[in-house]
């Protein structure tokens, strides 16, 4: 059974949201003791972004949380991608319906796996959203808030892509940060805007658990042969120059477009495979004991 706590009763007297604000209103005192009651049922708290849409993201955030919930763990998996909210898809769950309560959402549950995504919001899965600034804002934070996610041991958030508002406010609002994972393809052309997602943690003070790099190289499904198709290396290399952690490369495998597509998670149906051990790897590191101890941030 989960545990119920609100500020009210709780003993942590170091909490921020113990105290109103001097300049903060009753009913924005009100939203953050909501948000912080909510965050503190979580004990990790991870979020994967990228530079750059396009890299495999929400690949990387989708086949984390399905290992951790694999593992008898309690995970949830927020995606946030406003724009591109593909996890839905990457699980098999386009077209589920929302359940909840005045003020609360409760996520769709999914083989152990707790899961919130705006796509889940959407009447046409083809709708453009046509969003100005302050109200995607308004949105990430209700998700934060207003979802019911219970006691979780991890909670494993896709956020937008790039270092612009919609990550700015994900990861000001969510406090503490447990860390970030990076993502990104090898070419310099996404390589280099892995250096900003890393200064846009250190400036957050978010400790950075590693760089992924996505798409390194092409698997060929008949001979198992690694091929280089785009140039290789970069993510290793802005790992090296940027002193953080490289966790490991995944080639460009047709079985995970398959799995994606299909609504079936590569790493419960493939994980056997090379490519699943690899990913397997970048997953156990992620997630070992104290792992955020050992970031230099």
């Amino acid at each position: 059974m989960e545990s119920k706590k609100s500020c009210s009763s709780c003993s942590d007297s170091s909490c921020s949201a113990k105290k109103q604000g001097a300049n903060e209103t009753k009913e924005e005192y009100a939203d953050r003791q909501r948000l912080a009651a909510r965050l503190c049922r979580i004990q990790n708290k991870i979020v994967v972004l990228s530079g750059k849409g396009g890299v495999g993201k929400s690949t990387v955030a989708v086949n984390l949380a399905t290992a951790l919930a694999l593992n008898g763990l309690r995970v949830g998996l927020l995606d946030v991608d406003i724009h591109g909210p593909s996890v839905p898809t990457m699980l098999g769950l386009e077209g589920a319906s929302l359940k909840g309560n005045p003020g609360e959402l409760f996520p769709v549950e999914f083989g152990g796996l707790k899961v919130m995504s705006l796509g889940f919001l959407l009447q046409n899965p083809d709708d453009a959203v046509l969003w100005r600034g302050p109200m995607k804002m308004g949105v990430i934070k209700q998700f934060l808030t207003d979802v019911n996610w219970g006691d979780l041991d991890y909670l494993i958030v896709d956020a937008p892509p790039g270092t612009g508002d919609e990550p700015l406010s994900l990861c000001q609002l969510i406090q503490p940060l447990d860390g970030a994972v990076i993502v990104t393809t090898p070419q310099k052309v996404a390589a280099v805007d892995v250096r900003k997602s890393i200064s846009f943690c250190r400036r957050l003070e978010v400790p950075v658990l590693g760089i992924v790099e996505n798409m390194s190289g092409f698997v060929c499904p008949k001979c198992g042969e690694l091929t280089q198709i785009l140039p290789e290396g970069g993510g290793r290399q802005i790992a090296t120059d940027m002193n953080v952690t490289f966790l490991g490369a995944i080639p460009m495998d047709p079985g995970i477009a398959q799995s994606g597509d299909s609504g079936k998670v590569f790493i419960y149906h493939s994980s056997e495979t090379p490519t699943g051990k690899i990913l397997q790897s970048i997953i156990d590191q992620i997630t070992e004991p104290d792992k955020t101890k050992n970031i230099n941030a």
